[in-house]
């Protein structure tokens, strides 16, 4: 357990006020999950959900360089509120021959799913599952790319960041590569997308730096990627009729995002007929006051075409992606579903999935565009435990200081994994409305809850259960105009669970549009080499304390680190995250509270309060 000096809280705290006082209360479709950092997303759309597949930032120290080890899945059924669904691979456990995962890419085939991911700089795995939420395993028992695959080889060639793609005949095929404008490749992957068929080929890109991704629309083939950093780490693609040959540059999808100066990467995808722009940046630390480069959060914006194919400019928005039909109250929610939220942890649970853990007094959750019918809801349930009792769970609506409809008490119930349900009586939630969840007391941990009664609201999807989760009986599809299907599927599937909307969205103000960012250290500007003879800075920032580690370090490119030789990336910090093996996805360092109804010294005094807890748990090995 970590804890930052009072005279860091203290400034942290009134640094935060302000910083949050000068925005505006837009809500934002960045970040997705807050409580969390990632990075990387690699989307993919199954079963009418969007899955998103994110490299676990909580695996790097603050100031110490990219080790992510681990892979953390959220999704939605809505757009807006996200489930976190905890990690989904580790390495080495889940795949000995390699050290890291590095930005994910998945695929589905006939109910197996399948994640490629990037070891360091060196090469490209495969890990397989039957759930798109648990149990990924080295799917091939070594690297699926590496120097001696025919093709790859390349001048000073990165084969990392898989972008993997099956085309409409069910042909599969991987875009990987980095680190100079030939050094983009595509390769067939074999029939059963655990194995390459026959060479890679070049594919030559104008200012590509890395970050490929394969997709297609209305059979044209895009090739997306970021550009280096003299062309301002865009996602810039190309385009052709055919997957591997033939591209031209067609553009740009998006500049830097807002909060990020750095890095740059992206996926894109299609969902009820509307494509997305999923991408990271820095918005969550900059707003907790810490070093940003190795800290990110994912984030969404909607992508649109012209007629001619070639895509519009992405305009980053604060609260520009659509909610996608209502969340139904009245089928059962995970706990860990949220759309914004204040000072929540998630861990593993007991009973199968994730949970909300160690719970504060003051912290809440919100769910956005609760659809409660027009009868209204007469009751809610919740799934709890606790050691100590004295907890409760207000029930608001709009806002975390608004009109409350129910408090449901939280009784000792023998332990933080002994799970007990606990009902309280509704009164006065009807129509669509935001959901807070407002913890008084805390001490208790939180799987899931349900509303009953009324007539059924949108008929939306909860949100979704977590690996391992008990059956749940599915709920029936609410009748109240403007609502999508429910869905009842999942409650037989222990790992699967019930699709939902999930969550995790901030209220904190709108994005600091070009401010500063909190890079706490010196530009490498092609600067030093590290000791083990890794590749030279190419404008990377180094983090607070700015040191490269012994162990030899070095930026390259928009702070993407390649340790040398294979060593483990980052050394110790007095903000480094805790340690441990439990999954868990445990507090933002400094966190952000993203309340928009205080005033300058109740948000300080609340500021205050989130800085004296811990510093976010390690979700990865050590």
């Amino acid at each position: 357990m970590n804890h930052r000096p009072v005279a860091d809280l203290l400034g942290s705290a009134v640094a935060l006020a302000l910083v949050c006082l000068a925005s505006s209360s837009a809500l934002a479709d960045y970040p997705i999950a807050s409580h969390r950092y990632l990075a990387d997303p690699g989307s993919l759309v199954y079963d009418g959900r969007v899955y998103l597949y994110a490299s676990n930032d909580d695996d790097n120290d603050v100031g110490g360089g990219y080790a992510m080890h681990s892979f953390v899945c959220v999704s939605s059924s809505d757009l807006k509120n996200w489930t976190d669904h905890g990690i989904v691979l580790q390495v080495p456990p889940d795949a000995t021959w390699a050290q890291y995962s590095w930005a994910p890419s998945a695929l589905e085939r006939d109910g197996t799913f399948y994640l490629y991911f990037g070891n360091n700089a060196s090469s490209v795995g495969v890990a397989s599952s039957d759930s798109p939420t648990s149990e990924f395993k080295d799917a091939k028992g070594s690297a699926l790319v590496d120097s001696s695959t025919p093709g790859a080889s390349g001048t000073d060639i990165w084969l990392f960041d898989p972008g993997a793609f099956i085309d409409d005949d069910g042909q599969g095929y991987l875009a990987f590569g980095g680190n100079g404008a030939n050094n983009g490749r595509i390769i067939k992957l074999g029939s059963d997308l655990v194995s390459v068929s026959g060479s890679a080929v070049s594919v030559s890109t104008t200012n590509f730096f890395e970050a490929a991704f394969l997709f297609k629309r209305n059979n044209i083939y895009y090739f997306a990627y970021s550009t280096d950093s003299a062309s301002g780490q865009r996602i810039d693609y190309q385009m052709s009729s055919s997957p591997m040959s033939g591209y031209t540059y067609g553009g740009v999808i998006g500049g830097q995002p807002p909060n990020n100066n750095n890095n740059n990467h992206a996926s894109e995808f299609e969902y009820n007929g509307q494509w997305y722009h999923a991408y990271h940046n820095r918005y969550v630390a900059t707003q907790a006051g810490i070093s940003t480069t190795y800290r990110r959060n994912l984030a969404l914006e909607v992508l649109n075409f012209d007629g001619d194919g070639k895509i519009q400019e992405v305009t980053y928005t604060t609260d520009g992606v659509p909610q996608v039909g209502h969340l139904d109250p009245y089928t059962r929610v995970e706990a860990e579903t949220t759309n914004a939220q204040s000072g929540i942890e998630t861990g593993k649970c007991s009973e199968g999935g994730m949970d909300v853990t160690e719970i504060d007094n003051g912290d809440w959750i919100r769910l956005r565009g609760v659809d409660f019918g027009t009868a209204g809801a007469n009751s809610f349930t919740a799934s709890v435990a606790s050691s100590s009792g004295g907890g409760s769970i207000e029930l608001r609506l709009d806002s975390d200081t608004g009109t409350l409809i129910g408090t449901c008490d939280v009784p000792n119930t023998g332990g933080d994994q002994s799970w007990q349900t606990v009902t309280c009586d509704v009164s006065g939630a009807t129509g669509v409305k935001d959901l807070y969840l407002k913890f008084t007391g805390g001490g208790f941990n939180f799987d899931y809850w349900q509303f009953t009664g009324g007539d059924g609201g949108s008929g939306g999807t909860g949100g979704a259960a977590g690996q391992g989760g008990a059956a749940q009986a599915g709920g029936d599809a609410g009748t109240s105009a403007g609502g999508v299907a429910g869905s009842s599927q999942g409650g037989a599937d222990s790992r699967g669970g019930r699709p939902g909307s999930g969550g995790a969205l901030s209220n904190g103000g709108t994005a600091n549009n070009g401010g500063s960012m909190s890079s706490g250290g010196a530009l490498s500007n092609g600067g030093s080499m590290s000791n083990g003879g890794s590749l030279p800075g190419t404008g990377g920032i180094v983090s607070a304390g700015g040191a490269l580690n012994s162990g030899g370090l070095a930026a390259i490119g928009g702070g993407a680190n390649i340790p040398a030789g294979g060593a483990s990336a980052g050394t110790s910090s007095t903000e480094a995250s805790s340690k441990s093996d439990s999954g868990c996805g445990c507090r933002v360092v400094g966190r952000q509270t993203n309340s928009t109804h205080a005033v300058f010294g109740a948000f300080a005094l609340l500021a205050l309060g989130s800085f004296r807890r811990r510093s976010r748990g390690r979700s990865g090995p050590s």
